[in-house]
């Protein structure tokens, strides 16, 4: 077996056993003696393809991202209308989670509760995920028409700014100490709403008759 073989079989092994690991962990919670002992791995060979537990972290974390990317991308979207498109991109999340548990809890933890340390080397390893974000905001406000005064710049950021904005309100005190579990159940059920109201408010427009 060559080298360069040997040596991405080793580091896969280290990540499958890592996956396992921060797939039904959090970050503090997680341990490199469970993952050296549930992969069969000894500490000195994590350490030789990794610098420390955050970068075997950081590591996983991209894997996920860049797995759930890939997976919305080759979904089929209904684009009869906004809602079918918006319910299409929701409906491949929910799957995705489903069949992917491990990356189901690595996600919400660097979504919702991320290691402050790490918070900014997290938000540059999602960025492929932000841009289908875009993309998927984008193909929904194509399907509507704007409001008078509004132009799709500005409906971007505003969906931008609340979606950094609902994050955040799970990240905050008052889910400090909260099931974990019952915070992303939450968190997801909660979203479909968020995003309904981002396109047509809470207020009833009141007739002039």
């Amino acid at each position: 077996m060559k080298r360069e073989e040997k040596n991405l079989q080793s580091r896969k092994k280290i990540l499958d056993s890592a996956l396992r690991e921060f797939g039904e962990k959090s970050y503090s919670q997680a341990s490199l003696n469970i993952i050296c002992s549930a992969g069969n791995i000894s500490k000195g060979i994590i350490y030789h393809y990794f610098k420390d537990k955050d970068e075997l972290f950081l590591c996983c974390v991209k894997d996920c991202f860049d797995t759930l990317v890939s997976y919305i991308e080759k979904g089929h979207f209904d684009s009869t209308d906004f809602q079918s498109y918006m319910q299409s991109y929701l409906n491949l999340r929910y799957q995705f989670f489903r069949e992917n548990p491990y990356y189901s809890n690595i996600f919400f933890n660097a979504v919702l509760q991320p290691p402050k340390h790490l918070t900014l080397r997290i938000k540059e390893l999602r960025k492929d995920f932000d841009a289908l974000n875009l993309r998927c905001c984008k193909n929904i406000l194509n399907q509507i028409t704007l409001r008078d005064g509004i132009t799709e710049k500005e409906a971007i950021e505003y969906f931008s700014a609340l979606e950094e904005m609902f994050n955040g309100y799970f990240q905050s005190k008052a889910y400090k100490g909260a099931d974990f579990h019952a915070l992303v159940e939450d968190h997801e059920l909660k979203l479909p709403k968020i995003l309904n109201i981002m396109l047509y408010g809470i207020a009833k427009e009141e007739s002039n008759e």
